[in-house]
């Protein structure tokens, strides 16, 4: 509850660009890479501002491989129980990917309450209760980790409880970005420090990781 409360005091309701879904494997070529990101509390529809400042930093580090962008649905209120349904999404969508476009590199990334998404997809306890709890969501399934090249949260509320997405089931492949006095994700007291990561640095660092990986 204190971390949800954190959560609701930090969060900023901001008129997001919205990024059109990639067009279904059926209807167009797969895409060499696919970021599949779970906006933050109060965005609207889409990847949210931090997915937004990843994938347009991600882009130009791909050279002549082409990028596609899957927003995780999911409510992303503050109703924090529902980001289990963000998960069991995107699990649905990679295991389709994987399907229909198998030379597809996907991308996980996840900004505040996505990154909780995310945290559940490695197997990393999100908001510090356990996998299983009420609030989350199984794992991604083993037949589906070789299909994820990468994986990039910002201001993951589990790392506060010392459980940093690099703690998961891909943790080689993961990088866990917290901004200096962020309280979600540190012992930080600066609230300011976590709706800020879309116009600091960190999108273009993340992106140079991920850039390595795929």
């Amino acid at each position: 509850m204190i971390v949800a409360r954190m959560l609701a005091a930090a969060a900023v309701a901001v008129a997001v660009p919205v990024v059109p879904l990639a067009a279904p494997a059926n209807a167009a070529p797969c895409p060499d890479v696919e970021l599949v990101f779970a906006r933050g509390t109060s965005e609207g529809p889409g990847i949210g501002r931090v997915g937004q400042a990843l994938a347009d930093t991600l882009g130009p580090q791909l050279g002549n491989r082409t990028l596609g962008v899957y927003p995780v649905n999911y409510p992303a209120t503050y109703d924090f129980l529902t980001a289990a349904d963000g998960a069991t999404d995107a699990t649905n969508h990679i295991a389709a990917m994987a399907a229909d476009c198998p030379n597809t590199r996907i991308v996980l990334g996840g900004y505040s309450q996505g990154a909780a998404v995310v945290d559940m997809l490695v197997g990393v306890p999100p908001l510090g209760n356990r996998i299983g709890e009420v609030g989350s969501a199984p794992p991604l399934p083993g037949s589906l980790a070789g299909n994820v090249a990468a994986v990039a949260v910002f201001g993951n509320p589990a790392t506060k409880f010392g459980n940093p997405v690099t703690a998961g089931s891909l943790g080689s492949r993961s990088i866990d970005m917290c901004s200096d006095g962020d309280p979600i994700c540190s012992r930080g007291r600066n609230p300011f420090a976590h709706t800020s990561y879309e116009s600091g640095p960190m999108p273009g660092q993340a992106a140079g990781f991920i850039a390595g990986l795929v």
